[in-house]
């Protein structure tokens, strides 16, 4: 079975949030980082290159709570009801493929299966349910 864990999108607050979130769960993040430490930083308004990319916050038994915020730059409003993800890992590429093309089915690609500069096999969509997924592999280093 494939993991799936929970991934949340905030308006300039996911630092806030996940600052919270770690007091409350303990641990400590396996990921923190900002838009202006991704190779497309020039992309982004000087006043989002803080904001957070991707932070993760393992729960335990495998659970890992993930978030980012939403630029307004990125031209998407934020509001509750699309400020959250499924997010699959997948075994492999193959696997993937499937899940995405399965759950993309009646649904809406958000952003289709491509390799990525933070060295994930990923692609988001919408289901015909209204439900949002990313799915993703990442080749572990040996």
């Amino acid at each position: 079975m494939v993991p799936v864990n929970p991934y949340l999108n905030f308006s300039g607050k996911t630092e806030e949030a996940f600052k919270f979130y770690k007091s409350v769960f303990g641990g400590e993040f396996s990921m923190f980082q900002r838009f202006k430490e991704t190779p497309e930083a020039d992309k982004f308004p000087a006043a989002e290159r803080d904001k957070i990319m991707h932070v993760s916050l393992p729960l335990g038994n495998g659970s890992i709570l993930m978030a980012s915020d939403v630029p307004q730059s990125m031209a998407q409003k934020l509001k509750v009801g699309n400020n959250f993800y499924l997010s699959v890992e997948a075994g492999s590429n193959e696997e993937a493929d499937r899940l995405f093309k399965g759950l993309s089915a009646g649904g809406k690609v958000e952003m289709p299966m491509q390799k990525t500069f933070w060295g994930a096999y990923f692609g988001s969509l919408e289901d015909k349910f209204g439900i949002q997924w990313m799915i993703s592999h990442t080749e572990r280093q040996q």
